[in-house]
Order: C-alpha cells, then structure tokens, then sequence
C-alpha cells in the first residue's frame, strides 16, 4: 500500500458502521456495531459516542485493549485497528464531539450524565483489499 493513512482514511470515512471490540471479565472479545466516528485525528484517534452506564464503558474501564473494524462491503476489502481505548466524561470531549440530534439519545443534552466519549486510539493494524492482507503500525 503506497498511502496507508489515505487509503485507510477514505474507507473509514465513507462507512456508515463501525465495530468495536471490548475484553469481557473472562478474557473473550466482544464486538459491538457503532455509528461511524464522529471524528477522527489521521488513522491513529477516533471518537465516539455511547452510554455511561453501558456495557461497553465498564469493560474499557477494566480493560482498555479494543480494536475498530471497518468493513467496505461494496469492494470487499476492510481494516482492523488495535490500540486502547479511554472512557472520557470532561466536557471538553464531550462538547467536540456533540452534534445537535444527540438530545435523542442524551435527553440532558450535553451535560446529560450518561453521555461520554470514547477515545480509541490506534497502535497498528491490518488491510485486507484484493485477496490480500497486510499488517501496518500506526504512526
């Protein structure tokens, strides 16, 4: 791959899903579909939004190892990201990453006490595209 950060950049930002991967109290993966990142900094920072008293939030808390999967079905081709991911609650974070239909999920709007932010951030990963796989760090 000539533009890793590119390449992987485009098929991210044209997905309308994303996976997430958590570790369980027993060591397993669990994957979850998510709405796509709300932002994003090259391949290495991604943010999103979920529930405080999710599921998800008290593995990351216990457990910070995660991967994000992206998949393009129409091309058949996709990318796994490995890294950690924090469970934020400043409002700073929360505020960056707030968009104004989020009172759907967060009825207290931004300073709703079960809205935080996700930061995932990568340390490597893997592209499969064309019958191939290949692994890359994150820069």
């Amino acid at each position: 791959m000539k533009d890793v950060e590119t390449t992987i950049g485009k098929l991210i930002d044209n997905q309308k899903v994303a996976f997430i991967a958590s570790v369980d109290e027993a060591r397993f993966p669990n994957m979850k579909a998510m709405l796509p990142p709300r932002r994003r900094e090259g391949i290495r920072i991604f943010y999103f939004t979920t529930n405080t008293s999710s599921m998800r939030v008290r593995q990351f808390l216990k457990d910070n190892r995660s991967c994000i999967y992206f998949c393009d079905r129409r091309f058949f081709r996709g990318v796994m990201l490995r890294g950690t991911m924090e469970v934020l609650t400043d409002s700073r974070h929360k505020e960056l990453i707030w968009h104004d239909g989020d009172t759907l999920y967060y009825k207290e709007g931004v300073t709703d006490p079960d809205y935080c932010v996700l930061k995932f951030t990568a340390t490597d990963g893997r592209y499969y595209s064309s019958f191939k796989s290949e692994n890359f760090t994150v820069e």
